[in-house]
């Protein structure tokens, strides 16, 4: 059976578009600083901001769809990064303000925009950004979205000193843009919550119950995504960076399951998992992690084809989709066509 393919969100920007994001070495993690750039990179476009966008933005559905990407992203061209871009479009978030704090459990410190007031929606955007992206491929566009337990934890709380109610406001918020996205068509929504596999007893206490909030009145047409990896290194072929422990998907996996989660993505290629996790997930589609992200390595037709083989041992294919371990954009753009081509290949040859 031919599986489905998909990727998770970020992929390389095109050289034109002269936006700072995480993945770049001006403006990465390691600068501490990964919002201060990017307001006044967009000013620089001036009135040609949304043309240059737009092309970018149909280059790399372009690319992902002659790969053979079946539900391709918008590839998150317009953000400085997944969480920060959605944080600019939300009341009680002040980026002018900006607090140094470590984040990941320690893995890096960043100096993050801070909430001085009460989290709420403001104006309607991603509709926006995925009528674009639809407009470049009949292929159904994924569009993206930071979770509440990950936004909280990549901004300095000034107000609330209750995470849990913070997550709560911030689900509200995100669910104004789930039921927008919805009305507009969009039929792959994702959630992302790489937090959780730091954070599994705060996940397990209010983490799910904010996703729930987040993922609210969502049609049953529409499937509900969440991302899930174990955290992003700052460069290309650095193995020892800092990572969840693995076996946080072994301990949050059936509360996945009981969630109204429809599909969730693990990592599993930088760092293997034992399969046997599969079998944790009764009625979950797992959107698997198969090529890595952060190793110029390219895995080849046939070793992607028997990892996906491995993994059928554990769970049936009408339930299994083929992706990358997470966003691409620490590749460049060749490395991320050659590892695509090769995922397809083989995922679409089982």
């Amino acid at each position: 059976m031919k599986l489905l393919t998909t990727t998770i969100g970020a992929y390389p920007k095109p050289d034109y578009v002269e936006l700072p994001d995480w993945f770049g070495a001006a403006a990465g993690p390691d600068t501490e600083r990964p919002t201060e750039e990017w307001a006044g990179a967009i000013a620089r476009m001036g009135d040609d901001a949304e043309a240059i966008l737009a092309r970018g933005t149909k280059e790399v559905i372009g690319d992902q769809v002659a790969c053979g990407i079946d539900i391709p992203s918008d590839g998150e061209v317009r953000r400085e990064n997944y969480i920060h871009y959605h944080c600019r479009h939300l009341n009680g978030i002040d980026f002018e303000r900006l607090t140094k704090k470590s984040l990941r459990q320690g893995a890096y410190s960043a100096h993050l925009p801070t909430i001085t007031g009460p989290v709420s929606a403001r104006d309607h955007f991603l509709p926006h950004d995925w009528k674009i992206a639809q407009s470049f491929t009949d292929r159904p566009v994924k569009i993206t979205m930071p979770g509440p337990m990950t936004i909280a934890d990549t901004t300095a709380d000034a107000y609330y000193d209750d995470p849990a109610k913070l997550g709560a406001d911030i689900a509200a918020a995100l669910n104004y843009e789930v039921q927008a996205l919805a009305q507009a068509g969009c039929k792959h929504i994702q959630i992302d919550e790489p937090v959780f596999a730091r954070k599994v007893p705060e996940a397990l206490d209010y983490g799910f119950e904010n996703l729930e909030r987040a993922f609210h009145g969502c049609p049953k047409d529409v499937v509900r995504t969440m991302h899930m990896c174990c955290g992003y290194p700052d460069s290309l072929d650095n193995p020892e960076y800092p990572k969840a422990p693995k076996e946080s998907y072994f301990d949050l996996a059936e509360a996945v399951d009981r969630s109204s989660v429809m599909a969730v993505s693990l990592e599993d290629t930088h760092r293997r998992n034992d399969l046997a996790l599969l079998e944790r997930f009764a009625s979950t589609t797992i959107i698997l992690g198969v090529v890595a992200i952060a190793k110029s390595h390219v895995e080849s037709i046939d070793d992607v084809r028997a990892h996906l083989a491995q993994a059928l041992e554990h769970i049936d294919a009408e339930r299994l989709i083929a992706a990358p371990d997470c966003g691409l954009g620490l590749l460049s753009r060749g490395r991320t066509l050659e590892k695509l081509r090769n995922l397809c290949e083989a995922a679409h040859s089982m």
